[in-house]
């Protein structure tokens, strides 16, 4: 039997659930054996780590994802599948996970996987020690005492998460609709305690400090190098059915050199949505296909006191509504992304009564240049001065960025008098760091959502979340979101209005500015199949992908 696609459910469908099992299933494709045993792949910026309980950023979760494995893994469909549990069964309440391991799971170096593995991961990520910026997943999904753990109130070892035999059962103080999905994702993947503590603060660091659970391993990774490979790992419990031997994954960070390599046959995928020419000069080809995304690009205000101007809220009105959405799209990312009307991107949930979520939560984002340059006024004689100047931090590794930010400038100059914008371009591994210890005054930032329900974005802008960059705190949003995830969480329409309010919070006080609902195309060779991409979580999963006759693509 199957579980259907993870979705917010009445708690009538989650005492349902409670009689489906997940099916021990492995890839049942009838294809040949692949001609080539090999996968060129590009990233365009380097990993950071390997450390699953610090990873955040999704090229690191690329490696992660394809080296690590969860209990459960998405198909092709999206759907939720046994990976290295057979199954996983539900309780009536909705309160109790049980899932059932496999026989015999090994890790890549031969040693015994067990469930005390995942016990441990989901210790590790909560302990304070660990300072995970992703500890507040498991708090969210109401994982018992997972507050206090992380507070460090309670010890690690009374985390709801325990091993019996074979068995991992975790047990809720509350039902959570993104329970399950959490079941599949990369920082929640098994750890050797073992291992770990040996390896001491260079775990993670490199590819030899790395313990492998997946379809394939991750070699010749110094912590600082842009390439690495992915190797099939014979240990990995379906390793019969992996058909690929490596995946060559390479940073390239010039567009048109990808897309040029993959001309010549040297890559097996390239992206066109970098920048405009690239994609309109490719994008008709046959060889096209759709990148899945539930991406928002946004920008965030430091609102610590260190730059005064922002703590003004007649000022981000002002930068809110002095931003030309539709033409920062238009003239510099005409490259299949859309107009951002709200934090949670298009496609990302569908409600019960089939509305998308982002258009539902949309307070009216808008355009307004006389109304813009009156609060600007305002906001200045309040702060008792006739000039602002602020600097936007983008990524230097992204050209859409670039042209962004300098279309934010003008437009900004031109509507605010007395606003002057200097730009600031560093990496994207350098713009993290900044954003994370709030070394900015404006910076423009995306989130890909990790799973297919409304908390993956709105869980960003808590007072206490390490991704509310801005430090700004909003009593209306807090509740909002918190009667999402608790009083609401079964019930997909009241969590929809509760998100709804966490938005107009956002929009009233200009917390942040939505920019654009990120989407993209990529050239893929043809003869690659297999392969599984998803909107959130996992971008790109190779586990049965593989290639037959591989031609050199003109």
């Amino acid at each position: 039997m199957e579980i259907k696609k993870w979705k917010r459910v009445g708690l009538g469908a989650v005492t349902l659930l409670s009689t489906v099992v997940l099916a021990a299933c492995g890839n049942s494709s009838s294809s040949s054996a692949s001609s080539s045993d090999e996968i060129n792949w590009f990233i365009p910026t380097e990993i950071s780590t390997l450390d699953i309980s610090k990873v955040t950023d999704t090229y690191s979760s690329i490696a992660i994802g394809n080296s690590g494995s969860n209990l459960l893994r998405r198909d092709e469909d999206g759907e939720l599948q046994p990976d290295l549990a057979e199954k996983v069964e539900v309780s009536d309440d909705g309160l109790t996970y049980t899932a059932t391991l496999r026989d015999d799971l090994k890790w890549s170096d031969g040693s015994d996987l067990t469930a005390e593995d995942f016990v441990y991961s989901w210790q590790r990520i909560v302990a304070p020690a660990t300072a995970s910026e992703y500890a507040y997943l498991v708090s969210d999904a109401h994982v018992l005492n997972a507050e206090e753990v992380i507070a460090g109130t309670k010890s690690v070892d009374e985390l709801g998460v325990k091993a019996d035999g074979n068995k991992l059962i975790f047990t809720l103080s509350a039902p959570s609709p993104q329970f399950m999905s959490l079941l599949s994702f990369a920082n929640f993947m098994p750890q050797s305690k073992d291992f770990v503590e040996e390896a001491g603060d260079d775990y993670g660091t490199t590819s030899e400090k790395s313990l492998y659970s997946g379809p394939y391993t991750v070699e010749d990774w110094n912590g600082t190098n842009g390439t690495f490979t992915l190797v099939k790992n014979k240990y990995y419990w379906d390793a019969k059915d992996v058909k690929t031997k490596k995946v060559n994954i390479q940073t390239i960070k010039k567009p048109d050199t990808a897309v040029q390599m993959y001309k010549d046959g040297d890559l097996d995928y390239a992206n066109i949505s970098n920048t405009e020419a690239t994609y309109k000069a490719n994008k008709n080809r046959d060889d096209v296909v759709d990148v899945p995304e539930a991406t928002t690009t946004y920008m965030v205000y430091n609102q610590t006191g260190t730059v005064t101007a922002l703590n003004n809220t007649k000022i981000r009105q002002a930068l809110n509504l002095a931003t030309d959405r539709e033409g920062i799209v238009k003239a510099a990312i005409d490259t299949g992304s859309t107009v951002a009307t709200a934090l949670a991107p298009t496609g990302l949930e569908t409600l019960p009564d089939g509305a998308d979520l982002a258009e539902y939560v949309s307070p009216g984002y808008s355009y307004d240049e006389e109304a813009a340059a009156k609060l600007f006024k305002e906001g200045l004689a309040e702060l008792g001065t006739d000039s602002v100047t602020l600097t936007i931090t983008a990524d230097s590794d992204a050209p859409v960025a670039k042209a962004a930010v300098d279309y934010i400038k003008e437009t900004w100059e031109n509507t605010l008098s007395g606003l002057t914008v200097e730009e600031k371009f560093v990496t994207f591994k350098q713009r993290l760091e900044d954003t994370k210890n709030q070394n900015f005054d404006v910076a423009l930032v995306l989130w890909g959502g990790d799973y297919p329900e409304g908390s993956t974005f709105y869980g960003l802008f808590t007072t206490n979340s390490s991704y509310n960059y801005g430090k700004f705190s909003n009593a209306d949003y807090d509740a909002a979101y918190q009667k999402a995830i608790t009083t609401d969480a079964l019930d997909p329409a009241a969590a929809a209005d509760d998100y709804k309010a966490a938005e107009k919070a956002l929009y009233d006080n200009a917390l942040y500015n939505p920019i654009y609902f990120r989407s993209g195309k990529g050239l893929q060779n043809p003869d690659l199949k297999g392969l599984v991409r998803s909107s959130t979580g996992l971008s790109v999963d190779f586990t049965y992908a593989y290639k037959i006759n591989p031609i050199k693509l003109m």
